[in-house]
């Protein structure tokens, strides 16, 4: 019961994401295919996951797995059944002192049971003025776990407009999930480059950069 009541809470969630947003996806590097992926994106709003959950294809949303801040989610019973049945959150708790298990152990874990991974690299919402906040060593530790994997930058376009910081109602707008070219970790590549260029490549696709 409690699985089909997610079921029907994430389709109602996409729907809804869908309708408020007319959210679309831009597959510019990468084809969306049943592939086992982790797909990294910006992150400035609690909008930000529902709607990369939106655009996905459902054949893929089925198999992919949010990396979710445990502190956040899990504060009352509704986040938690949002964030642990709707989006099969993988929940790490950003407060170190208060973790019992290695969050790259987790993730891992979830690759290896066959799961796509969404994971906001950032380690928290952006407030700055800059478009992205330096890399945390997340991104780089599960790069180098299975560098096999696909690390997909995923570019939220107009999202801070949408969900304005401190707003609690969204504003109809329309919004764009932009999928760039696949990124890995280089043989003996280290983390500071790595994440450079993972950025970088999160950058990239952000619609007229650079035009003034």
């Amino acid at each position: 019961m409690r699985r089909f009541a997610a079921s029907i809470v994430g389709k109602l969630l996409s729907l809804f994401a869908q309708i408020l947003t007319a959210v679309r996806a831009d597959w510019r590097g990468i084809e969306p295919v049943a592939k086992q992926r982790v797909y990294y994106a910006n992150h400035t709003s609690n909008a930000d996951l529902p709607l990369i959950w939106a655009v996905l294809p459902a054949a893929i949303r089925r198999d992919t797995r949010a990396v979710a801040a445990a502190d956040y989610w899990l504060k009352n019973k509704l986040r938690a059944f949002i964030g642990r049945d709707v989006f099969q959150g993988v929940m790490v708790d950003r407060r170190a002192e208060h973790r019992t298990e290695d969050p790259i152990a987790k993730i891992v874990q979830a690759l290896d049971e066959g799961s796509s991974i969404i994971i906001f690299p950032e380690g928290g919402r952006n407030r700055s003025e800059d478009p992205l906040m330096p890399f945390k060593s997340g991104l780089y530790n599960i790069a180098k776990e299975r560098p096999e994997v696909d690390l997909v930058p995923c570019w939220i376009d107009n999202i801070s407009h949408i969900m304005p910081t401190g707003e609690v109602i969204p504003v109809p707008l329309a919004c764009t999930v932009i999928f760039g070219a696949p990124v890995h970790v280089k043989e003996g590549e280290e983390i500071g480059p790595f994440l450079q260029r993972a950025s970088d490549a999160l950058l990239e696709l952000i619609p007229n950069r650079g035009s003034a």
